[in-house]
């Protein structure tokens, strides 16, 4: 099969620059970021903090990084991060908090990634001797493993109150922050206010190649910058790389409601086999979880079986498929992709 008849809906990780984008990168103006001298990452920056509400932010290498650094800013070894139990943080970021912050991480069950006050109450640890302080609660949004949850505002606020009442710290998660602020109508700021920290990502839905950015207070910003270096973040001539964030932002964010659309008429295509369990109503953004029911073929399986007939596909939690709309994806080849799966009988 030719490559060109690949329908990646592995991740909107796997998109690729435009050839505007890409002009972009080309002709951006470039310094030493290390000694803050890129104008393109300064611009960046000062956009998202911005857009978030914040007194700045800090260009990153990844998602992974924006998180870490957010968490060794935010705490000391010895002290322990309340997470969601299906979050990245706890699944995906390869034991880094131990690793890199010297904390322990309390995963709380959530509904499709959603935790409750009460929870996260019922989790902070007695101010005893013998127990590690809590001392951060991060939230995800939108939800990844949960399906593109989007974090309901009056859940984040009601979880704030208990924060600021335990004098803890609160980070966000919001790889795809763009993803919720555009489906639900909620800004980017008003869901930012309520946080001590947001790191947000450029290469997912929006298409950049690489990086994410962590905002914050000046202070805390300037903290997370020593710790960047640490981790080995410090970047050059970085403008190259930013300037198809800049691009991303600009032209990027509003489009991402074409793809909801297209995980929508996904799920409710492949709904309409008797072997997929999926819930069409819970796709809220560009994430659709679904499972197979059969005794003979297991998620990975299907998912072999299904790269086999031109359709790439991830791996979900306990069994499930995941399957991730972009830009990079039209509406016919997704309707496609859902006709395979919705037809394939084993």
């Amino acid at each position: 099969m030719k490559s060109a008849e690949i329908i990646d809906l592995r991740s909107d990780t796997v998109t690729k620059p435009s050839n505007e984008m890409r002009k972009a990168m080309a002709f951006a103006e470039v310094g030493d970021d290390v000694f803050g001298e890129d104008p393109t990452v300064n611009l960046l920056e000062e956009k998202i903090a911005d857009l978030l509400g914040k007194e700045a932010a800090l260009y990153m290498a990844s998602g992974v990084m924006s998180n870490q650094v957010a968490l060794k800013t935010h705490t000391v070894p010895g002290d322990e991060v309340i997470v969601e139990k299906e979050s990245h943080i706890f699944n995906y970021e390869t034991a880094a908090p131990s690793l890199l912050s010297g904390v322990q991480l309390n995963p709380i069950p959530g509904i499709r990634g959603i935790i409750e006050a009460n929870q996260v109450e019922s989790a902070i640890r007695p101010a005893v001797y013998y127990m590690m302080p809590t001392k951060l609660v991060c939230l995800e949004n939108t939800h990844n493993r949960g399906g593109g949850t989007i974090y309901p505002l009056e859940k984040i606020v009601e979880i704030e109150t208990v924060v600021r009442q335990h004098n803890l710290k609160f980070h966000l998660d919001g790889a795809r922050l763009w993803n919720a602020s555009v489906a639900s109508g909620i800004s980017l700021k008003e869901y930012a206010t309520h946080f001590d920290s947001v790191s947000v990502c450029l290469s997912k839905g929006l298409g950049a190649p690489v990086g994410s950015v962590l905002a914050g207070s000046k202070e805390y910003i300037s903290l997370a910058r020593r710790f960047r270096k640490i981790f080995g973040g410090g970047m050059r001539q970085a403008g190259v790389l930013a300037a198809a964030g800049l691009y991303a932002i600009e032209h990027n964010v509003a489009r991402l409601a074409e793809d909801h659309e297209k995980a929508k008429m996904f799920a409710g295509i492949i709904a309409e086999s008797p072997r997929i369990e999926v819930s069409v109503e819970h796709v809220e953004t560009n994430i659709v979880i679904f499972k197979y029911i059969s005794k003979n073929v297991s998620a990975e399986n299907f998912i072999a079986e299904m790269k086999k007939n031109g359709v790439l596909l991830s791996a979900g939690s306990a069994g499930k498929i995941r399957a991730v709309t972009h830009l990079d994806v039209s509406r016919e080849q997704v309707r496609i992709a859902a006709e395979k799966i919705a037809t394939y009988n084993a």
